[in-house]
């Protein structure tokens, strides 16, 4: 520990459910002053924690057909590949403009002070695909947004967003459910 992280891992449990909050390790002030940093890397690396996680992701969609998984970069890719393999589907990498090789469809989204894209290989998807988004948190849902617009561009149909974390307050998972779409969180972090 380096002084600035507030972690209490192992995930402990509630009766027989997980208790996320304590495998997910909060860095004060990160990436600036009075930013209070939602850290998924602790979550990861505990195995009851992260197989808990992505059991916890994949529950909703339990028996309903899922063609793809869509993963928002970076920690989407990790929680979306479980999540991917678990449903026994095909993974679509949701990248920062400029990182795919192949010919791709973008798309553009506000961010405090500009704006950034999300791409997506031109072939990723099929029209009907049904896809399921999946990243580690959905703060204000720019980029979630982005990526199911993206998405649905392409022709495929977004049956559901789920996020390991949900930050209520700057109401991104609201915006996402106003679009009808079905979302899932394990956490809550209230006033950050």
């Amino acid at each position: 520990m380096d002084g600035r992280v507030g972690l209490r891992c192992p995930a402990m449990t509630k009766g027989n459910s997980m208790d996320f909050k304590s495998a997910i390790r909060t860095i004060p002030d990160y990436p600036k002053k009075g930013i209070q940093f939602r850290d998924v890397t602790t979550l990861f690396g505990n195995p009851r924690g992260f197989r808990a996680a992505v059991d916890a992701l994949v529950q909703p969609y339990a028996g309903v057909r899922i063609d793809k998984v869509a993963g928002i970069e970076a920690r989407g890719f990790i929680l979306g590949g479980a999540v991917a393999h678990q449903l026994s589907t095909g993974f679509v990498p949701v990248r920062k403009k400029g990182k795919l090789p192949f010919t791709v469809i973008g798309e553009e989204y506000d961010l405090e002070y500009g704006k950034d894209s999300v791409e997506i290989h031109i072939d990723a998807v099929k029209p009907g695909d049904h896809v399921v988004v999946v990243d580690d948190l959905i703060a204000t849902g720019g980029t979630a947004f982005a990526a199911i617009r993206l998405l649905e561009r392409a022709g495929a149909k977004v049956i559901g967003c789920c996020f390991v974390i949900d930050l209520p307050d700057l109401g991104g998972a609201d915006k996402i459910r106003a679009l009808g779409k079905e979302v899932t969180t394990l956490v809550k972090f209230e006033g950050h």
